[in-house]
This record gives C-alpha cells, sequence and structure tokens, in this order.
C-alpha cells in the first residue's frame, strides 16, 4: 500500500535516540539534584516557619497531582497535531521519506521536550521545599515522583511510528 510505512524496516530506534538522551539528561538532572541537596544541605537551606511549609507543601503537593494528569493531556494534544498539521513549508510537501523522517523526528523530539520538563518541575518543587527547610523525605518524594513521570512520559517507538505514518499518508 503506498501510503503505509513499514514499522520495523523503515525506521530505526536509532531515530528516537535525541528524545532518550533528553529524557536521560532530565533524569540525571533530578539524580544531581539529590546529591548537591546531601553535600551541601546547609548552605541551602533557609528555612521558613512550620506553617508556612505546610501551607507550601500542601500547595505543591497540589500542583504536583494536577501537573501529571495535565502533562498527559499535553503530550496527547501534541502527538495529535505532529500527525495532522500539515508541512511547514510548501516544498516540503512532495519531498520523500528522508524529509517525512526529518520532519517526524523534529516534531516528535520538540513533544518529548515539553513532556519532560513539564515532568522535571515535580522534582523541583521537592528541591524548592528543601530549601524552605523541609527534609530530605519530601525531596526524595517529590524526585520521585519526576522520575515516575520521567518513565510514564519516556519516549515511545509506537508514538513516532504513527506520527511517521499519519506523516507519510498525508504526503500521498
Amino acid at each position: 500500500m503506498p501510503g503505509q510505512v513499514e514499522p520495523k524496516s523503515t525506521f530505526l530506534k536509532s531515530d528516537l535516540f535525541s528524545p532518550w538522551v533528553i529524557t536521560g539528561i532530565m533524569f540525571f538532572m533530578l539524580v544531581a539534584l539529590i546529591i548537591v541537596c546531601q553535600t551541601n544541605s546547609e548552605l541551602l537551606q533557609q528555612p521558613i516557619s512550620e506553617a508556612q511549609r505546610m501551607l507550601f507543601r500542601t500547595i505543591f503537593y497540589a500542583v504536583a497531582i494536577v501537573i501529571f494528569p495535565l502533562t498527559s493531556l499535553i503530550r496527547y494534544i501534541l502527538l495529535r497535531l505532529n500527525q495532522t498539521m500539515p508541512f511547514s513549508q510548501a516544498s516540503d510537501r512532495n519531498a520523500g521519506m528522508q524529509s517525512i523522517l526529518a520532519e517526524a523526528k523534529k516534531r516528535y523530539r520538540n513533544t518529548i521536550v515539553v513532556s519532560v520538563t513539564l515532568i522535571e518541575s515535580v522534582g523541583i518543587l521537592g528541591l524548592v521545599m528543601f530549601i524552605f527547610g523541609d527534609g530530605f523525605n519530601t525531596l526524595y518524594i517529590f524526585t520521585g515522583m519526576g522520575v515516575l513521570g520521567l518513565f510514564l512520559h519516556r519516549p515511545k517507538q509506537h508514538e513516532y511510528h504513527h506520527i511517521v505514518e499519519a506523516l507519510s499518508c498525508a504526503n500521498t
């Protein structure tokens, strides 16, 4: 069939290299955040009153709970836009498979950047609470939620395949 893309032969897992690198960088940033807090806890912490910390902690937990489904919704919308948006330049509309793959890689990479950046913010909330004087437990909880979010929103081959397939069908 002219518009069909073979999942195994047309593109490789190497097409997802840059989204995986981005996700890995975000993971290592969360790990670095814990290491920095462990080694420099006295320098970083600027304690505020317990009542204020409880208020901020409650607000931050609510924000973290909202960020997860919001990120899933935004990712879903971006993935659908990646599949349905026309090519950015008129000359690319009649281009070959290489151009389609390049456009799909760019679009999927941008989707991953948005997703993991939103999820990374959950780990940053843990850092803020740690700076406000909360203990390592709160830092670990928020960082763990961030790592869980990175796992849930990791690059997936089938998502990329659907983008390539939709772009190739639209190009014919």
